[in-house]
């Protein structure tokens, strides 16, 4: 792991370095170090995030297994849970020290296990908290400490309640907020349900943008195209894209020519594999399991023809004993196989 000296006497961080243009938001079992290294090949620019880790498993756990990553996947940002001050900022120095771009505090989850930790969403009732986590982190590290929200929380959701909480972390230093563009509800709705049923409200994150010109404000939620990336960036700094990058990652592989005036061509989804067979050997020879390599790809081919023996053989035999680069071979074999038939049928 890179490691730096102790930050703990330096000054607070700049602003946000960052292009936070096209981000693949933090999401829990989805975008492990082995899932980033894959959409890593898929796109140099977007700026990729940490599943959640809260203060607790850094701090009274292995830190060093929870903070690994490849070297290849920056841009990267740390996605931190916690509510107390300290344990944020002990954490946000580690994550500083182990070479990440930019930590993030988790102010959007609102899952019942997360907000009996007191963290998560439930922390918009508390902007002043909030506001010195962010302040504590920046004094201890030496990136950009950003905040990840909702619009709001059960019926404090109103524009107002909103503005004032992003006046309290920006008056903290705070320079980058990413709002997913619904509210949360506490109680009554599983975290599922809270990525669907609170309807989004793009105007009040456009609006905030206005309000804050000097902030870096990126949305998050609904969008699942790079058309309403464009459309969205009229607007705002950034957009954040969720679950459609795990189950549509070749979406990503447009992004770099599109928003980052990149002149390569999107990546060729079989040179991709090839790229990643490479890893999935060194990673196998070092004791990884191969269900937890293979898994970010079943839905390299969505939408295509082919696509859904690509994801059956990678789900039958993607877990079992001895699986690797050749059975990814294999899938893709199958994948022409079952394209090539459809082609023929026409």
């Amino acid at each position: 792991m890179p490691t730096t000296a102790d930050t703990s006497s330096r000054a607070p961080a700049p602003d946000a370095t960052l292009l936070h243009r096209v981000c693949v938001a933090p999401m829990l079992d989805w975008t492990t170090r082995h899932c980033r290294y894959f959409m890593r090949l898929l796109s140099r620019h977007t700026v990729l995030y940490t599943e959640m880790i809260t203060t607790g498993a850094l701090l009274h756990g292995d830190s060093v297994r929870h903070l690994q990553f490849h070297p290849a996947e920056h841009p990267l940002a740390v996605q931190l849970g916690g509510s107390d001050p300290a344990a944020l900022a002990a954490c946000a120095a580690l994550a500083a020290r182990a070479g990440y771009d930019e930590v993030n505090l988790n102010v959007g989850c609102p899952s019942d296990r997360v907000q009996a930790g007191r963290f998560g969403a439930c922390l918009m009732a508390e902007p002043a908290l909030v506001a010195s986590c962010v302040q504590a982190m920046r004094t201890r590290c030496d990136v950009a400490v950003t905040v990840k929200t909702r619009l709001g929380i059960d019926t404090q959701d109103s524009y107002e309640f909103l503005l004032g909480f992003v006046e309290h972390v920006r008056a903290a230093g705070c320079r980058t907020v990413i709002v997913h563009a619904r509210k949360a509800w506490l109680q009554g709705l599983s975290p599922k349900q809270n990525r669907e049923i609170p309807p989004l409200m793009y105007e009040r994150v456009h609006r905030l943008k206005r309000e804050f010109p000097e902030l870096e404000i990126v949305l998050n939620g609904g969008v699942t195209h790079l058309d309403g990336v464009a459309e969205q960036l009229r607007h705002v700094d950034g957009v954040m894209i969720g679950r459609e990058a795990c189950q549509n990652p070749y979406l990503l592989a447009g992004v770099d020519r599109r928003f980052h005036a990149g002149t390569q061509p999107a990546p060729a989804r079989e040179d991709v594999l090839h790229s990643y067979c490479d890893y999935v050997e060194d990673e196998l020879r070092h004791g990884t399991r191969p269900g937890d390599l293979l898994r970010p790809l079943l839905g390299l081919f969505q939408g295509e023809p082919g696509a859904r023996a690509w994801r059956r053989h990678l789900s039958e035999h993607g877990s079992r004993p001895g699986a690797g680069a050749r059975t990814i071979e294999a899938a893709l074999a199958r994948q022409r196989q079952s394209a090539a038939a459809v082609t023929r049928s026409r």
